[in-house]
């Protein structure tokens, strides 16, 4: 219970989430799965990285399908996938500079 109170999940969770990301075609990276408590339900919030050459609209269509793939957990509630050019992706491309 503990655990759960501070947010703490099964650390073979995330690792689940980032296998079924990559099995989507377009996915080439997941750089970040961050799975948390809300209520009684777990969330999760995905970062995938794409080609940066594909439109906005196929990469969304990505994110969709990575989503949706993800619905089949049943311990998760709700999932938010963002993406990010492959050329750009994780943490230290989204530091905006004078907001630290």
């Amino acid at each position: 219970m503990v655990t759960r109170v501070i947010d703490g999940v099964d650390p073979a969770i995330p690792v689940e989430i980032r296998e079924w990301a990559m099995h989507v075609d377009g996915v080439r990276e997941v750089s970040e799965v961050r799975v948390r408590w809300i209520g009684h339900r777990r969330h999760v919030e995905v970062n995938i990285a794409v080609d940066p050459r594909l439109s906005v609209e196929a990469a969304h269509a990505i994110a969709k399908e990575v989503r949706h793939l993800l619905d089949h957990l049943e311990y998760l509630d709700n999932a938010i996938i963002h993406v990010d050019p492959l050329n750009a992706s994780g943490k230290e491309y989204h530091c905006v500079s004078g907001h630290d």
